[in-house]
């Protein structure tokens, strides 16, 4: 009974009911004590991962123009997240007063101007389209052909964009602070733009959105300067990731239990023991409905179902451990230590041979004529990334069919494993260090925005996806995990690991 629509959308209430579930916050702290009482209520052993990362605010927020004797106007605007940093690991509280010329760079290159001393001004682009999936697609279940028409193919997602690169190329070429218009964006300045882990924010910056941005580009017509004020504070804090434990019938020691619990010789048990995990991030820098309260219940909905088949009599083979990680907004520190420990680690207790994550079970939304957000009452395009061996691809893409998951594709990700890449998904450290992945990701255009409320929920796909990763699941713990990869366990530790 676990996987079924109205039990997993209760618990994504459950979780929305707790936001905002950001690091180190009581919103966050609850909801990592939820997940943990959800596990340990259906049987599972359960651990918290606690690793320091930080959080960060904004005290205040202003732009404003006519410091020179015109007409002062203040543009409404929103900080850009984790700006204003001197360091990756800075705490305190700083107050940033900037009065200084303005140099409008639109959609171009920081380099090909002179902003020394200056505030640029910049246009937000979403550089990743649908259509920039299609080299990777090995598969794409369409039945509507709803995702190849142009319009959806043109479709950008608000995670690839040029804010790192911009932040920066300006703070090298000695700029003083950034202010970002939201070009490609509906009429929202609810934008919360990740920690983008490899780019520090050293420049202070601030969001404005497209008609602001129009207004203040029509202001500085009459003066070349802007006062940009931000006040910020950043603190240490403690994450919890969740980590809930199903023991499977070939126990971690390499010895094999039958289902009455007394063991038996293992002529195929690990010395580590073989384990399957099941994965997705609590955590949210709002409302988080889709992002990720839908992909979190879909773990505990998942834990629930394979823990009452164990104390049917039908406990899995391999080890299953189901995750709800933290810090997916502030730097991915728990992921990074989480892979350390249970996956780089040589005396790791699991060897883990399938990671496989949930994330985004949404509504497609394009910009209304009101200049929001508006749903379209289909299902957000969606691809699945994995590095599995071919047949257990074509058994995905059979199983993709039979749950009838429309708009989805699979995404090969055997290259980005060669070269050592990450996978834009949460997945993406488990499998730079090694372990065969399939992912479900999907990027709505309110995925960061204040907009990602209950609303935005493809309710229909919430069961068809429990089910697809219930059998994915099962598939992986009757094969043998040495090769459920794309090449061989041997072959994959002889690969560069740990690159982040």
């Amino acid at each position: 009974m676990s996987l079924t629509t109205d039990r997993i959308l209760a618990t994504i209430e459950d979780l929305v009911a707790l936001a905002p579930r950001a690091t180190g916050t009581p919103g966050g702290a609850a909801a990592a004590e939820y997940v943990e009482g959800r596990f340990a209520r259906a049987g599972l052993a359960t651990e918290v991962l606690e690793v320091p990362s930080f959080t960060w605010r904004a005290t205040e927020c202003r732009v404003t123009t006519g410091a020179d004797g015109t007409e002062e106007l203040e543009v409404p605007s929103s900080p850009i997240l984790h700006s204003a940093l001197p360091a990756q690991d800075w705490t305190g509280e700083a107050r940033h007063l900037i009065d200084a010329p303005v140099v409008d760079i639109g959609a171009d290159r920081v380099r090909r101007h002179d902003v020394r001393g200056a505030i640029v001004l910049f246009d937000l682009t979403f550089d990743m389209t649908l259509a920039h999936t299609l080299p990777l697609t090995l598969f794409l279940h369409d039945p509507g052909r709803r995702v190849l028409r142009r319009d959806v193919l043109r479709s950008r997602n608000p995670y690839v964009t040029s804010l790192a690169r911009t932040m920066r190329d300006a703070a090298a070429a000695g700029a003083v602070g950034v202010i970002g218009v939201l070009r490609d964006y509906p009429d929202s300045l609810g934008y919360h733009n990740e920690y983008y882990r490899r780019t520090l924010f050293r420049l202070p910056g601030a969001w404005v959105t497209r008609a602001g941005g129009a207004r203040l580009r029509a202001a500085l017509r009459r003066t070349r300067r802007a006062t940009l004020t931000l006040g910020v504070e950043r603190s240490e804090v403690v994450s919890r990731t969740v980590i809930g434990v199903l023991p499977g019938a070939d126990g971690p020691d390499g010895v094999a239990h039958d289902r009455s619990g007394s063991s038996r010789a293992s002529r195929t048990g690990s010395p580590r023991g073989d384990a399957i995990m099941i994965q997705s991030h609590h955590d949210s820098a709002g409302d988080g409905a889709v992002e990720d309260a839908s992909g979190a219940a879909e773990v505990i909905a998942l834990a629930e179902h394979f823990a009452a088949l164990s104390r049917a009599g039908r406990p899995p083979r391999k080890t299953l451990l189901f995750t709800t990680f933290d810090t997916h907004f502030t730097g991915y520190q728990a992921h990074r230590e989480f892979a350390r420990r249970h996956v780089l680690a040589p005396d790791a207790r699991w060897r883990i041979v399938l990671n496989a994550t949930i994330e985004h079970i949404g509504l497609r939304a394009v910009e209304g004529s009101d200049g929001g957000f508006e749903n379209t009452g289909e299902t957000e395009p969606r691809g699945i990334f994995l590095n599995v061996n071919p047949a257990f691809t074509a058994r995905i893409a059979g199983l993709i069919r039979r749950h009838r998951m429309h708009a989805t594709s699979i995404l090969g990700a055997g290259l980005l494993e060669f070269f050592a890449s990450g996978i834009p998904t949460d997945a993406s450290f488990t499998f730079v260090s090694g372990v065969p992945t399939v992912s479900l990701i999907s990027g709505p255009l309110y995925l960061y925005d204040d907009a990602d409320t209950i609303d935005r929920i493809d309710v229909a796909q919430l069961e068809p996806v429990a089910r697809f990763f219930a059998d994915v699941v099962e598939d992986a713990d009757r094969h043998r995990g040495a090769l459920l990869g794309t090449m061989p366990a041997g072959l994959r530790r002889l690969l560069p690991r740990g690159r982040w």
